[in-house]
């Protein structure tokens, strides 16, 4: 590949005729896409996702599951309700960038106070329309999560061949401990509950059950949940001891979704939670925190060819059968073929059979994969929130 000038591979993967291209995609394999920049110019070197969510692109941006991570975004009308404050899932954004099929129109919802394209520019995170997202889905679906190089230069003068060693020199997601980059500084307290018209957020103003939430990217809204349902939350850090864990005398212990390969968190994380379990007290995991407790709990995870992302994954109850429309965010899964005896799987996906859920028989320790906060269903999964107080209080 020359600088600047496209391939002839380059020219085959444009799905449009970009007379004047300012963004481009190199993947690992030496596809090419060409398409439009928006947000913040700069070059992203990350994996590749996609995500089938028609709206929540703000709280996909600001999930902190998604360091390490460019989205892909298969519906294809991205940025049309804008931006505001109260939809922030962190601070900033955590993922690397988007890809969409068309640029981002001018917002319209009451809700907005930015666009997307504007909002994106000021957090230094890069973005690129006009690309064929079905033909980039289905290569990831094909061919697995690819590395990539991601460049916004509003000129065009782009250096693919230094773009494609970029992508090729990705160590990937294998391995790497991402929890300890996205955890908060230290503990903090967390009273604020989930949104209602037209007031927002209201917080929690009665004494609850104590809960420990161990934070190894946590989302607002799972804490917004928790405190909904009951719960005083005191939020720790990713590498806390299972000693100051229980020095809070907490009445449960929820461990929070996250990036990265459990493995590699699971070399600290796994110890507190085995102390935590010895303790007999309620845990209750999401995502991440899923993964961890089936770890401690002796089982093993797996990378997934290209993971679970989006806002309409049919999810099984095994023991009522109820189907939950949910949402999920995740590239590594528990093995339900090594769960130890003991340890049941409670939840599967309709997709695929993959393991999204889990609970260690006679106790009140359980977990799931997908993200009960979410709502999607709209309510289908809140049940969980209300099943770790109902633990806690017997």
């Amino acid at each position: 590949m020359s600088k600047a000038a496209p391939s002839e591979q380059a020219q085959a993967s444009a799905p449009y005729s970009h007379a004047h291209p300012t963004a481009v995609i190199v993947l690992a394999d030496g596809q090419v896409f060409y398409g439009n920049g928006f947000g913040a110019q700069g070059v992203a070197i990350a994996e590749l996702c996609f995500n089938t969510a028609m709206t929540g692109y703000q709280e996909i941006m600001t999930d902190p599951s998604y360091a390490g991570q460019v989205v892909t975004f298969t519906f294809p009308h991205i940025g049309n309700t804008g931006v505001n404050p109260e939809d922030d899932e962190t601070a900033d954004p955590v993922a690397a960038g988007i890809v969409v099929k068309w640029d981002p129109t001018h917002p319209s919802s009451y809700r907005a106070t930015e666009g997307l394209a504007q909002w994106m520019k000021k957090r230094s995170r890069i973005g690129i329309g006009g690309i064929d997202t079905r033909r980039l889905t289905r290569a990831i679906r094909m061919q697995g999560a690819p590395h990539m190089a991601m460049e916004y230069r509003a000129d065009g003068d782009f250096d693919l061949d230094d773009l494609l060693v970029k992508a090729k020199g990705f160590a990937g997601l294998e391995g790497m401990d991402l929890a300890k980059e996205v955890t908060c500084a230290q503990s903090y307290q967390w009273n604020e509950m989930r949104w209602a018209w037209p007031d927002g957020f209201p917080t929690r103003q009665i004494a609850g059950h104590k809960v420990v939430a161990i934070d190894y990217g946590a989302k607002r809204n799972i804490l917004r949940c928790l405190a909904s349902a009951g719960c005083d939350v005191t939020v720790l850090p990713a590498t806390v001891t299972a000693k100051e864990i229980l020095a809070h005398n907490p009445a449960g212990v929820f461990l929070s979704n996250g990036p990265g390969d459990p493995v590699a968190t699971g070399e600290y994380a796994v110890p507190s939670i085995k102390g935590v379990l010895d303790a007999d007290i309620p845990v209750f995991g999401i995502c991440l925190g899923h993964q961890m407790l089936a770890l401690a709990l002796g089982a093993k995870t797996l990378k997934m060819n290209h993971g679970h992302h989006g806002a309409n994954h049919p999810v099984k109850e095994h023991a009522t059968g109820k189907v939950e429309i949910t949402s999920m965010n995740h590239g590594f899964a528990v093995d339900s073929q090594t769960l130890p005896a003991g340890v049941e799987e409670t939840h599967v996906s309709l997709f695929d059979g993959s393991n999204c859920g889990i609970r260690l028989t006679g106790r009140p320790v359980f977990s799931v994969q997908y993200h009960p906060e979410a709502s999607p269903g709209p309510q289908d999964s809140y049940y969980l929130f209300e099943r770790f107080v109902a633990a806690m209080e017997t």
